[in-house]
Formats: structure tokens, C-alpha cells, sequence
């Protein structure tokens, strides 16, 4: 299984974010991934970091498909793909849909439609081809081209049975987050491996913390990213994963303990692992130097 890790950017300085990227490269490990936030763009992030991180994978988990239209998408990916030697790899997402429809004022209705449609627009371009479609939500005529660059593994956020279905007959595979070993094992292989004609990438996204103290580590992932229980996907796989909470279902306790979860996660099926190191400063450096040396 690949480890990468997760980084949040928000309120980092360009040049923290790349010296973060740049000692994820430096430790080994397979891929730097960022998330969007609304602030800083992720690809722009990871282009402009590529150059100071060598030989490291560079993901986002993900790029919300609301805020662009897929062309668009596909010629910054695209740029990007070529600019960092075709080390990209582009999860995309639906977001939720308090973003959706309270920030970018877009309808979240039927979004398992929204994403068939994206998609069947999206992965073509990605591909070279030429692209004429009318659908119901969108509708595209194009083709980009932007020479260097090799088609990008595209990854989609589902967790549901639908999406998992359509992100097998679609895309590479998924980029989950709250999904453990239960969850990977009994929903997400099984319905993503439906459709798919080769093996998916069945990433994982979890809050990893190293400390003595399990309890204490778990509470503290609730104290701040507790809210993410109250959104009805992240719900409903934290359900499949028997977590009553995002506390619950991290990895979390010491490097024994940290070590064997992880093994878990990959005998479930996961492919890569994207940590995101919680804690404290020196706790998010153990926790980095315990994955580095998985």
C-alpha cells in the first residue's frame, strides 16, 4: 500500500506549503495530497511545489466539480500533469451540499446525475479525445491538448453504493475519507469492483496520530474535525465502519498499535493511505517519522 501524506494549507504561507511538500519528499513518502479550502487552488499549489519535491506523488482529495466546468478542469490538469513531469493524480468530488448550494449558490439536486456527467465529459479530455455532449447539467464540445502531458489517474470521492458503482465505470478508482477496514472491505471494494473493468485505486483518507495516550488522541480528532459526523455521506460510512464518531474511526494510539492499523487498511483493500497527521507539533513529527518508516 502507498502512504502519502495529507496537508491542510489553510493559512500557510506558499513557501510553507512547499517546504511541507518538500520534506514529505525528502522522507519518502509516495504522495503529497491537498484538499480545497476556498483559498488557496490546489493544483496551482502542487505545480508550484513540484520543482522543490522531486520523485513524490502529487494528488488532491479533492477538486469540488461544482465550482468548474470540465473543460476548464481538464486543461488546468492537464498544464499542471505537464509541468510536473505526469506526477499528478486528480480526485475530484462533489463536496456537500452546504458548500454547493450556500457558497457556490449552484442546486445539489440528483449529484449522482451531475457526476455521470462530469465525468463522461472529464475523463475523455483527459484522455486527448474529442468530447461533443449535451446532457441535462452540462454540455461540452472540445478537445485539450496540451503537449508533455500523459493522461492523469482520475479519482472520485464517493462513499455511497451509486457513486462507488459510476466511479468504477467511469474513473481509476476512489478517494474515500472516514472509511477504515470494515467499511473498505464490506462496501466500498465490493461496489466500486462492480463496474470497474481493472483494479481500482481504492484510496483511503484517515486522521493519523502516534501518542501514549489512544483516548486522549481520539478525543482530540473529535474536538476538531468532530463536525464532519453531521454530514450525511461522512455519516453514513462512518455507520458502515461501526464509528460513532471521526475519532473513532482514525488511526490512532502508539507505533505498534499505529503500524497494525494500517496494516489492516491495506488487507481490507486499500491501495494508498492518505494520511493527515494530527496532534501537536512534536506529535505530528513522530507520527510522520512512524509512517515514513512504513
Amino acid at each position: 500500500m502507498r502512504i502519502g501524506v495529507g496537508f491542510n494549507e489553510l493559512g500557510l504561507t506558499l513557501q510553507e506549503v512547499i517546504d511541507q511538500i518538500g520534506a514529505a519528499a525528502e522522507q519518502g513518502f509516495d504522495a503529497a495530497w491537498l484538499g480545497h479550502h476556498y483559498g488557496w487552488d490546489p493544483l496551482t499549489l502542487l505545480a508550484a511545489a513540484s520543482p522543490h519535491a522531486p520523485g513524490i506523488g502529487l494528488g488532491t482529495a479533492i477538486v469540488p466539480t461544482y465550482s468548474q466546468h470540465p473543460v476548464a478542469l481538464a486543461s488546468q490538469a492537464l498544464s499542471v500533469q505537464a509541468v510536473t513531469g505526469n506526477r499528478l493524480t486528480l480526485g475530484v468530488g462533489l463536496s456537500h451540499r452546504p458548500l454547493v448550494e450556500g457558497t457556490l449558490g449552484r442546486s445539489f439536486d440528483r449529484p449522482a446525475r451531475h457526476m455521470r456527467e462530469y465525468l463522461t465529459v472529464l475523463g475523455p479530455l483527459l484522455r486527448g479525445e474529442t468530447v461533443s455532449y449535451q446532457g441535462e447539467t452540462l454540455s461540452a464540445s472540445a478537445k485539450v491538448d496540451v503537449p508533455g502531458a500523459l493522461p492523469p489517474t482520475l479519482l472520485v470521492a464517493a462513499l455511497g453504493p451509486a457513486m462507488l458503482r459510476l466511479t468504477g465505470e467511469l474513473a481509476d478508482g476512489t478517494v474515500t475519507m472516514w472509511a477504515g477496514p470494515r467499511a473498505i472491505a464490506d462496501h466500498v471494494v465490493p461496489e466500486i469492483t462492480r463496474t470497474a473493468t481493472g483494479s481500482p485505486r481504492i484510496v483511503a483518507g484517515l486522521p493519523v496520530l502516534v501518542t501514549a495516550d489512544e483516548a486522549a488522541g481520539r478525543a482530540h480528532i473529535d474536538e476538531h474535525l468532530g463536525i464532519a459526523g453531521s454530514l450525511p455521506s461522512y455519516r453514513a460510512i462512518l455507520d458502515r465502519e461501526g464509528a460513532p464518531t471521526p475519532g473513532a474511526a482514525s488511526i490512532v494510539g502508539d507505533e505498534d498499535s499505529v503500524a497494525s492499523q494500517v496494516r489492516r487498511l491495506a488487507e481490507a483493500g486499500a491501495t494508498d493511505l492518505i494520511a493527515f497527521p494530527m496532534g501537536g507539533v512534536g506529535e505530528q513529527v513522530r507520527t510522520l517519522s512512524v509512517l515514513a518508516a512504513l
